[in-house]
């Protein structure tokens, strides 16, 4: 490699320039000391130097430039000698740089590499190159130089800007993650304050998604989620920030609306963007969301407050009914507040076993006139708060996660209830209701098993009550642990039927012993026309697919009535019994008040004959 001015140049010349007499000046100086072969070992190292190398003199000339400097720069290393270093440099960037040039030769110093970022060299071609710089400082032939290393970190840029894109995105989605979306909320929030603007955040999470999860596989679910993140970013403007916050759930940013009713009325479009069908694997998927709304700087001034806020409102659009919108209200904190109260004393309760306990309902045989089964029911009253609904507890404990060792306790204590009355004499079955976040425990049956041994009982003193909804959400599973369950004995009833999403095909395909009719049908019997048919309907299918039927909620002499006469096998409600303490229940299932119990019964259905 030669670092020679081309020839032609005038080096000698009369018309030799400054910067050519330094180059000419340098070249003497490289050969003083060559080595054998004519090689100086300082033109070796310039040759063989990864990094580009520039000899600039004081007026900004280039005077030297190696091999690499040309690979760099697009130019022969001959063509950059005695031009200006501005070649090299960005539009609009020469007239500083002339400036940044004069006042580094009258303080000259050593800068290394990665002292200056987002530096930029212009190629010949016209694209630009992010390069690093050294600076160091020299003399030639008396002349004061710089010299200047130059480094193309193109692809050191790439691999930052990738990690720095899988810091700040989700993988999946390639929207913004949760730790992004923190940190620019707190900017927007900033700006907002600093400017007098209002702004808004919806939170969306979809609606039964692991449905879709478990009916269709994950694969199919993160094709839903990539399609629902294209929706959300096609229906918004530019300067709205889209996140995904984890699962199912996302964010939306507005920087700037006028009001409540507009941050509302993106909602209301996002929903039913979301709401239409999406294809996966040959099948129609549909799905919904809940969407909760909050304002800045109304609602919180600060980015933790306000997403506080607005997870409040989300869940209100949830408890609502889903597939809706719901602006933040200040007296959801209140209720968070209490929700929060009520879950630490729930984790008291558990800890300490005091203030739970189990009452049971009779259910009444009608065939043979006999309580041959009874429904375990939760009953709380704490010291503090006093009697809480079993629907404030259990919703609390779904949504906390504490319905696990929540149905643990229950079902061990209705165990060993059951356990102390067949030691009576009494065969009776105890009924459990099982919690989707139970049913979905990979070990559920061991648990229930566990519960049976450590009781010594069989398995047909336990029955378990599972929701028409959790059976169907994932028919292969749900299959799979009935039929582990009905290994061990236990007697398995399908709960609220005909309130969820049945398909007869799946019904059929699900080991069961018992099919429960929901109070929603039985409440207006036998006047309701409509009701009638269904029960008879679940009677007629129940007998033909070898179920038991079980009718809830029967309050009238007229419903157990209707409900006898056409086929139901057994009643529950408060015309036979409310749920009872154990103690009370007794009487009802002790071998020597069997006719006191069907003397209460015929006593109540004769009413009103």
């Amino acid at each position: 490699m030669t670092l020679e001015p081309p020839h032609g140049a005038g080096v000698g010349a009369a018309s030799s320039t400054p910067a050519l007499a330094l180059a000419r000046a340098l070249q003497d100086a490289l050969a003083d000391g060559d080595a054998p072969g004519g090689q100086g070992i300082e033109r070796t190292m310039l040759a063989a130097a990864p990094d580009a190398v520039l000899l600039v003199d004081a007026q900004g000339t280039i005077v030297l430039a190696n091999a690499a400097a040309g690979v760099l720069t697009g130019y022969a290393p001959q063509a950059l000698v005695d031009q200006p270093l501005d070649i090299l440099l960005p539009q609009g960037l020469q007239g500083r740089h002339r400036q940044w040039v004069v006042q580094y030769f009258q303080r000259p110093y050593t800068r290394p590499m990665g002292r200056v970022t987002n530096l930029r060299l212009r190629h010949r071609a016209g694209h630009e190159v992010p390069v690093d710089i050294a600076l160091g400082a020299c003399t030639v032939a008396g002349a004061p130089c710089a010299v200047v290393f130059m480094r193309d970190v193109s692809e050191a840029r790439r691999l930052t800007d990738a990690l720095r894109h899988q810091a700040t995105h989700d993988a999946l989605t390639g929207l913004y993650n949760r730790a992004q979306l923190h940190e620019l909320l707190q900017l927007t929030l900033r700006q907002a304050l600093r400017c007098g603007r209002c702004g808004a955040v919806l939170l969306l999470d979809l609606d039964d998604f692991k449905a879709i999860n478990d009916g269709h596989g994950h694969a199919a679910g993160d094709r839903v989620l990539v399609e629902v993140a294209r929706r959300l970013r096609a229906h918004l403007r530019e300067t709205d920030l889209v996140a995904r916050l984890g699962g199912d759930e996302f964010l939306v940013l507005l920087p700037e609306v006028h009001d409540a009713a507009a941050a509302e009325t993106v909602a209301r479009k996002l929903l039913r963007a979301l709401q239409q069908p999406y294809a996966a694997d040959g099948c129609e998927l549909r799905t919904n969301a809940s969407i909760g709304v909050a304002l800045f700087p109304d609602d919180a001034r600060d980015a933790d407050t306000l997403l506080r806020c607005v997870d409040l409102a989300m869940y209100a659009a949830k408890d609502g009914g889903r597939g809706g919108v719901v602006r933040y209200d200040a007296r959801m904190r209140h209720a968070l507040d209490a929700r929060v109260r009520l879950h630490e004393r729930l984790q008291q309760a558990l800890h300490d076993g005091q203030g739970l306990a189990l009452h049971y309902q009779p259910q009444w045989h009608v065939a043979g006139e006999r309580v041959d089964a009874v429904e375990a029911l939760l009953r709380w009253h704490d010291p503090v708060l006093g009697a809480v609904s079993p629907a404030q507890c259990i919703a609390v404990a779904e949504r906390t996660g504490l319905i696990v060792p929540l149905g643990d306790w229950v079902l061990q204590e209705a165990c060993a209830q059951v356990a102390r009355w067949r030691a009576q004499g009494a065969q009776v079955r105890v009924a459990v209701n099982v919690s989707a976040q139970q049913f979905r425990l990979p070990d559920w049956p061991q648990r229930v098993q566990g519960a049976l041994h450590r009781h010594g009982l069989p398995g047909d003193a336990l029955e378990l009550e599972i929701t028409e909804t959790q059976a169907m959400a994932n028919p292969r599973q749900a299959r799979a642990t009935l039929q582990h369950l009905m290994a061990l004995g236990v007697q398995l009833a399908l709960d609220d039927f005909g309130t969820g999403h049945s398909s007869l095909a799946q019904l059929k395909r699900l080991p069961l012993h018992c099919i429960k009719i929901d109070r929603e049908f039985v409440r207006e019997l036998p006047d309701n026309a409509t009701d009638a048919a269904m029960v008879r309907g679940v009677a007629r299918l129940a007998r033909l697919l070898r179920l038991r039927t079980v009718a809830e909620g029967v309050e009238t002499p007229a419903q157990a009535r209707h409900l006898r006469r056409h086929g139901v096998d057994a009643l529950q409600g408060w015309l036979l019994a409310p749920a009872l303490p154990a103690h009370e229940v007794q009487r009802w299932i002790a071998a020597d008040d069997v006719a006191w119990a069907r003397a209460q019964l015929t006593l109540k259905v004769a009413v009103g004959a």
